[in-house]
């Protein structure tokens, strides 16, 4: 049974790294980093071990939130924070998308929405092919549902009977200009992808408990492909960062640096 204590506290750490890093370099998409952390870390310290092969594998489909990629690579000893200020920058292994031959720990390169699901069902397809039981996860934003891929993707996932992928929709409502049902409206989600053949789980996806029961929900599913969507708050744990679209991507100043620090419970960044 997964240590729910144990994922809230490396939770908290990586929240202080998306910050830290976001800080050091200027620049960055720290609100998506902050919501969907929870669930990112929640996968990866429950279902990837990166010394084994084969293992289970990550897609972030939603790849410009590497600072929350990264952060978690921090906590398997991949990344250093020293490393941090050189994110974004010319000839840093640390790019604004996730880039594997860079970082081999990195599943797959992403970065055009929309294009990552699409990768995660042929890597779950090619792990069925050779016998391979691990799952693969695919991390999306609810604004990048609005790619007709997504959708063509999940139909290939569900007509396949994919049961060894899981979907994962950070839903936190906002996209880059403001609330993502105001340009393309995605509801009822939930309906439509039950419509789509998968097994849906809803939670609150900064709910620790609630994510790793969803996790192993999707995990006793038979002969479909499960979604679960994970309701978020686009820069939680900052207080002016939470539910404010102006976050998407945004340099953190030294002022709000420090309150960002004292937001999360962290002295002197420590």
């Amino acid at each position: 049974m997964a240590d729910i204590k144990r994922l809230e506290d490396v939770c908290l750490r990586n929240r202080r790294r998306i910050v830290d890093m976001v800080h050091a370099a200027n620049v960055g998409h720290i609100g998506g980093s902050l919501s969907v952390i929870d669930v990112l870390t929640a996968i990866y310290e429950t279902e990837v071990d990166l010394s084994a092969s084969p293992r289970a594998r990550v897609v972030l489909s939603k790849g410009h939130v590497t600072p929350a990629l990264y952060a978690e690579l921090t906590e398997k000893g991949v990344i250093d924070e020293s490393e941090y200020p050189t994110f974004r920058q010319i000839d840093s292994r640390l790019q604004g998308h996730p880039y594997e031959p860079d970082i081999p720990e990195v599943d797959a390169t992403t970065g055009l929405l929309g294009q990552g699901f699409s990768l995660a069902v042929g890597m779950a397809l090619a792990k069925r092919s050779m016998g391979d039981d691990h799952y693969v996860y695919a991390i999306c934003g609810d604004g990048e549902a609005q790619e007709g891929q997504i959708w063509e993707a999940l139909m290939c996932a569900a007509h396949y009977g994919i049961d060894r992928l899981v979907f994962v929709v950070d839903s936190n409502g906002l996209s880059s200009h403001g609330p993502v049902n105001e340009s393309i409206n995605l509801e009822p989600l939930a309906d439509k992808l039950r419509a789509f053949g998968m097994h849906v789980i809803e939670i609150d996806g900064h709910d620790m408990s609630q994510i790793v029961a969803a996790l192993d929900e999707a995990k006793g599913v038979s002969g479909k492909p499960s979604a679960i969507i994970s309701h978020t708050v686009k820069g939680k744990g900052v207080s002016f960062m939470e539910n404010n679209p102006a976050w998407h991507s945004k340099g953190v100043s030294d002022e709000q640096y420090e309150i960002a620090l004292r937001d999360l419970g962290v002295k002197g960044g420590e």
